[in-house]
């Protein structure tokens, strides 16, 4: 049995009085192990090593960091297999998708040990002779992070790297769901030999923990990745102490499908990108708008790639597809399909609860939605989609734009014309054309409007650890008055 406890000050932390929290393998319903949530003198003691750590952090030279997160980076490629067979019993999805998950984590925390040394300031041309400016950009001090539950891996490795390659340290909080793969991540900078106080993870209550780290002067930034009606309460805290905050909040991915593409070829290449990690993907490919010409050739062949795919545990080589990540998420995948039912939609596929053991649900596929249906207004997390018809570009881009998120987007088109007017016009902050990778650790990860702001990974990932600082000084004997 596993047992996940609070890393705190250089050392793993077991709170004398708290009740253990089960984590449940979402195949099979069954325990794996359990949580040991940090009580308040933990939280205290992990905020104050925080700001220790970040005084000696602070202090090395980006290359030194460099170094260091170089190791870890080799540490954890080293143990891939093994920290992806623990994502897989704790989160559901298929082996090969958490393999490829702690590789991507590993790529992310390299890239970002790269831009450690990039931290660019700039000298500005004086104005007045004796007189020189100068632009420094420093770490903006220690880092609450928090992470949810469906990247276990690399939602944590974004953060941590971000912070350290900046010269922060961090207080960091993932998911009571999925605590093994977020301490897998932590060990490999540990074993590389981060100092004690400069990282520190912290099990828990969210609320509670979430409380009492942005409340603590110490703490000088949050970094939150999860719902949308989460990040406002945490920003209303942070706000409170007027604290920096980077929110990749919720999203409702619009996909427009031009009737100038295979509906076939199209349809196909969709469902692979919808039911990763089961449809648990802030930028999964959510609301699908196909264009009339094509649009009843697409709904089929969507449904019928979909009914095949493969379901089952996440540790069968075979599956395709694994269970959803708790019982709230099924839940939530059944009331949904029954009130897009109920309000009108036309059901090509799935929509019931599989007659099996573990988190089950099917693929799930309704035609002709109207845009006023809940599933269109409210992102389902899950593998439940919604198709619709549109007109010409007017239209589909109207409704893509139509709710106030805008995480990712998506067109497909084989105009070069339509592609070239769907990325200027739709609202995201990352817009993929002809296929559905919205990111890799060069680029920027984060979304507008009411799926937040700031960026993770790329140059903008360092960018948001770092403080500016004007400096102006005055030559010594410089003949200037006082």
């Amino acid at each position: 049995m596993q047992i996940a406890s609070s890393y705190i000050a250089g050392r793993w932390y077991d709170s004398s009085d708290a009740a253990p929290i089960p984590i449940l393998n979402p195949a099979t319903e069954e325990s794996i192990g359990h949580v040991l949530p940090v009580d308040d003198a933990g939280l205290d003691a992990a905020i104050g090593a925080a700001a220790a750590g970040f005084t000696l952090w602070r202090a090395r030279s980006g290359y030194e960091r460099a170094a260091l997160m170089r190791e870890a980076v080799a540490i954890l490629r080293s143990r891939k297999d093994e920290i992806a067979r623990l994502m897989t019993l704790e989160q559901g999805k298929p082996l090969a998708e958490a393999a490829g998950e702690v590789a991507t984590s590993a790529d992310n925390m390299e890239w970002m040990a790269e831009e450690a040394t990039r931290a660019y300031g700039r000298v500005l041309v004086p104005r007045t002779a004796g007189i020189t400016q100068s632009v420094r950009r420093e770490p903006v001090g220690p880092v609450a992070a928090f992470c949810p539950w469906n990247f276990p891996a690399l939602t944590p490795a974004r953060k941590i790297a971000g912070a350290l390659a900046a010269g922060c340290s961090l207080v960091i909080k993932p998911s009571e769901e999925t605590p093994l793969t977020a301490r897998e991540i932590v060990r490999a900078f540990v074993d590389a030999g981060l100092p004690a106080n400069v990282l520190n993870l912290v099990y828990g209550p969210p609320r509670r923990i979430a409380e009492r780290l942005i409340a603590a002067p110490a703490i000088r930034k949050i970094t939150f990745t999860g719902s949308t009606g989460v990040g406002k309460q945490l920003l209303a805290l942070a706000a409170q102490t007027v604290k920096r905050a980077t929110m990749e909040l919720g999203g409702h991915a619009p996909v427009l499908v031009f009737d100038d593409v295979d509906p076939v070829q199209a349809a196909r290449q969709a469902v692979a990108a919808k039911f990763r990690n089961a449809g648990q993907v802030c930028t999964s490919p959510t609301r699908f708008y196909v264009q009339q010409g094509i649009y009843e050739d697409f709904v089929r062949a969507f449904a019928e790639a979909a009914s095949a795919l493969r379901i089952g545990d996440g540790l069968d080589p075979q599956t395709q597809m694994g269970p959803l990540a708790n019982r709230r998420a099924l839940d939530a995948m059944l009331a949904l399909s029954e009130r897009t039912e109920a309000e009108g939609a036309r059901r090509i596929c799935g929509g019931t609860r599989l007659d099996r053991r573990g988190y089950f649900f099917p693929p799930t596929v309704f035609a002709d939605v109207r845009d006023d249906a809940t599933v269109m207004n409210e992102e389902p997390f899950g593998p439940v989609v919604p198709i619709a018809p549109f007109g010409d570009m007017d239209d589909g881009i109207a409704r893509a734009n139509g709710l106030p998120y805008g995480l990712a987007a998506y067109a497909v088109t084989g105009s070069l014309a339509r592609a070239q007017a769907a990325s200027d016009r739709l609202e995201a902050g990352m817009v993929c054309i002809n296929h559905y990778t919205v990111s890799t650790p060069a680029s920027p990860f984060g979304g507008v409007k009411e799926s937040g702001y700031g960026s993770e990974g790329g140059v903008e990932g360092l960018d948001a650890y770092l403080a500016t600082k004007s400096v102006t000084v005055r030559s010594a004997g410089a003949d200037l008055p006082l």
